[in-house]
């Protein structure tokens, strides 16, 4: 069993920054490949970023290409996503997810383990 939890969010202005840590227990971190979701009030989830279980493959989603940047640490048991030009569309619940089958995935339906979620909000 792998628990994540997720830290980092907040108010922000738009133009502004963040960075969204998530924390996994567990031995098998540096196996999971870790993606990175959001879901904000009245719509679906949406992928956002994905990170390979090495941290060599990554991948974004064009409305944030350019703009966050998802890292990993596999010792630390970390992965991070660092948002930059935030705008007041990137509001949103923003989960971690771990997925066991080492695929680099942007569906969430792959993913096996989430975490509780931190809300981020743009707006000034």
């Amino acid at each position: 069993q792998v628990q994540l939890v997720e830290s980092g969010g907040g108010l922000v202005q738009p133009g502004g920054s963040l960075r969204l840590s998530c924390v996994a227990s567990g031995r098998s971190f540096s196996t999971y490949g870790m993606g990175w979701f959001r879901q904000a009030p009245g719509k679906e989830r949406e992928f956002v970023a994905v990170i390979s279980w090495s941290g060599g493959n990554t991948y974004h989603a064009d409305s944030v290409k350019g703009r966050f940047t998802i890292s990993r640490d596999n010792v630390r048991n970390t992965v991070k996503l660092q948002m930059n030009s935030l705008k007041p569309e990137d509001t949103a619940v923003y989960y971690c997810a771990a997925d066991k089958s080492r695929v680099v995935s942007t569906r969430g339906s792959d993913y096996d383990y989430w975490g509780q979620g931190t809300q981020v909000t743009v707006s000034s």
